[in-house]
């Protein structure tokens, strides 16, 4: 479990809470200051994510507060162990999903161009791994985000998140891809995201413009 030097129950009022780009976990209600709230829950996402990269063997972390902080279309799950550090409450794990804008291969190697909901990044403390602790977590994010686990992109899963996922849901067959993303076989019937990120309209110097 990670620790902090601050109320872990106090920012995340259940077992699993979600944070978007506000950094304000959703349901909180407590007295403090959101300024300070946030920069609390940056420094959980921080610490979370440099523990992820290091577990991975990645250079860069992939989730931190800021990056939480410029992102409108993503999503991060927090579970917390509400007895850990003499009940201020403990972290977990870590659980980032995320619309993202893919060129992906269908099942004959034909491209398409997509939005689907996408799991960044996945991390359980070593420590809590084989426990449940990440069934829990990812389930959680399964209800809140309502979508079958078959429609997902994988942004880069480890060895144990592609055993995770055919432990527990059955994927494994994938549709080989030329980027970082891994798709499973059934990932393009009747996928809820299929078409292309809409177009934003501006006017620049004095045109309409749609980017």
């Amino acid at each position: 479990m990670v620790d902090f030097n601050f109320n872990i129950n106090s920012i995340f009022p259940q077992e699993v809470c979600l944070v978007r780009n506000d950094l304000i976990p959703a349901g909180y209600q407590g007295e403090a200051s959101h300024a300070s709230i946030r920069q609390q829950v940056a420094t959980v996402l921080n610490v979370m994510g440099e523990a992820s990269a290091r577990a991975q063997g990645l250079k860069n972390a992939i989730t931190s507060g800021n990056k939480m902080l410029n992102m409108e279309n993503q999503t991060a799950y927090i579970l917390v162990d509400k007895f850990g550090n003499n009940g201020m409450g403990s972290v977990v794990g870590l659980l980032k999903v995320g619309m993202k804008k893919l060129f992906l291969l269908d099942e004959v190697g034909k491209p398409r161009e997509m939005v689907p909901q996408c799991v960044l990044d996945f991390y359980v403390v070593e420590s809590r791994q084989r426990s449940g602790c990440g069934k829990r977590l990812f389930e959680f994010m399964l209800r809140g985000e309502e979508v079958d686990p078959r429609y997902f992109a994988i942004d880069k899963p480890s060895p144990k998140l592609v055993s995770f996922l055919r432990k527990h849901y059955g994927l494994v067959s994938t549709i080989p891809q030329v980027n970082n993303y891994v798709i499973f076989s059934g990932f393009f019937k009747d996928q809820p995201q299929a078409s292309p990120a809409p177009k934003k309209a501006r006017i620049y110097m004095g045109k309409l413009q749609y980017v």
